[in-house]
């Protein structure tokens, strides 16, 4: 069975790469555009990994990762915010909210990869 990956950016360029390649390595994908939808289908879809922007409508990457943290059926889902916020102040509220990695846009898609083979081995 393959690995679930939530794909959760409000960016269609973004969600269109990332889509592609993310099936290409063989993951199964669902995607939201929005914080809340990504907490509906979170819950449905039940996803290995999120990848998860931090500024999107409804609520913020932020919120989602927190609200996923304190979800006991959600609560181990990997998470890597994919943002273009950058600075340390970000970074250390996205780690401390419960994310497993920070990862800041433009981002490298072989870095990305070996980051979501890692946490998911």
């Amino acid at each position: 069975m393959s690995q679930r990956i939530l794909i959760v950016d409000d960016e269609p360029n973004i969600v269109v790469s990332l889509e592609y390649l993310m099936k290409k390595e063989g993951f199964e994908i669902a995607v939201a555009t929005d914080g809340e939808s990504a907490l509906r289908l979170a819950a449905e879809f039940l996803p290995d990994l999120v990848l998860l922007d931090v500024m999107m409508p409804k609520k913020s990457g932020f919120e989602v990762c927190e609200a996923m943290r304190a979800d006991p059926r959600l609560g181990a889902v990997k998470i890597i915010m994919l943002t273009a916020k950058g600075r340390e102040t970000e970074i250390a509220k996205g780690m401390a909210l419960g994310a497993d990695a920070y990862i800041t846009k433009p981002f490298s898609t072989k870095d990305l990869v070996r980051q979501i083979k890692s946490l998911l081995a």
